[in-house]
């Protein structure tokens, strides 16, 4: 596929997507974890956010691909690409837990629910929702560090001289 419009090469226009769907739907797993009443405001809003950054995620790593074989490569461009291989694991975590915390707040504890819920007992209901909390900290955390990490390099390629790499 020829990731371009006019011309101009489509990566910088996606890893912005990425860039802010990414970070806002881990940092909205995050804060859910810890505050419920915002976690079941939103609703399905921060699932549908992690799935707009999961869809991304690839098409920014394709996009990317077909930048690098244009401009040729650089030893900062290969750590860069090298980097962004990495994101999809993290998105796609971010993605479960936000499914789950979505799923648990839903059809757990949301007390309007209409239809029968399952029976989920005192340690049962503190055991999940600590694992939620867990994951939800773990993979947001992580994700956005990559994230950084692989923006970071990302600029380095770009504007660094072109003799240092």
């Amino acid at each position: 596929m020829d990731w371009q419009l006019d011309g101009l090469p489509l990566h910088p226009l996606i890893v912005h997507l990425v860039t802010v769907a990414f970070p806002t739907a881990s940092l909205l797993v995050l804060v859910g974890a810890f505050w419920p009443a915002l976690r079941r405001r939103l609703g399905i809003i921060t699932p549908l956010i992690a799935l707009v950054s999961l869809i991304a995620v690839p098409l920014a790593t394709s996009s990317g691909e077909s930048l690098e074989e244009r401009v040729g490569g650089s030893a900062l461009l290969e750590t860069h690409t090298e980097l962004g291989d990495t994101l999809l694991p993290w998105a796609i975590a971010v993605f479960v837990v936000a499914v789950a915390q979505w799923a648990w707040q839903h059809w757990v504890l949301t007390p309007e629910e209409q239809r029968p819920r399952p029976a989920v007992r005192g340690s049962a209901r503190l055991i999940v929702g600590a694992l939620l909390i867990v994951l939800a900290m773990g993979t947001s955390i992580g994700g956005i560090v990559t994230t950084v990490r692989i923006g970071h390099s990302g600029a380095e390629a770009v504007w660094s001289d072109s003799s240092e790499g």
